[in-house]
């Protein structure tokens, strides 16, 4: 099992909230992958097989076998899971 954190975040072009969240990761010093939804409904279909939603952002956090998924706005439900998860 790998302690290598993993971060995905799914977004869309001229999301602001999207926006944030990346620069939010990025001033942390936490490397993360992308997903973009922008003219893909075949990738909103998959969060919401996932998670029973289809809109952005969605930020998967984990390591190894354990994830945890943020959907609800706010930076501070990010930091909450990061503490939980690191």
């Amino acid at each position: 099992m790998s302690n290598l954190l993993s971060v995905v975040v799914w977004s869309k072009e001229g999301c602001h909230y999207c926006g944030e969240v990346k620069n939010y990761l990025q001033e942390q010093g936490i490397e993360y992958a992308t997903i973009d939804v922008t003219k893909h409904d075949e990738r909103r279909d998959i969060l919401e097989v996932k998670y029973g939603i289809r809109h952005v952002p969605v930020v998967e956090i984990g390591h190894g076998e354990i994830y945890e998924a943020v959907t609800k706005v706010g930076i501070e439900h990010i930091e909450e899971v990061l503490k939980k998860i690191k």
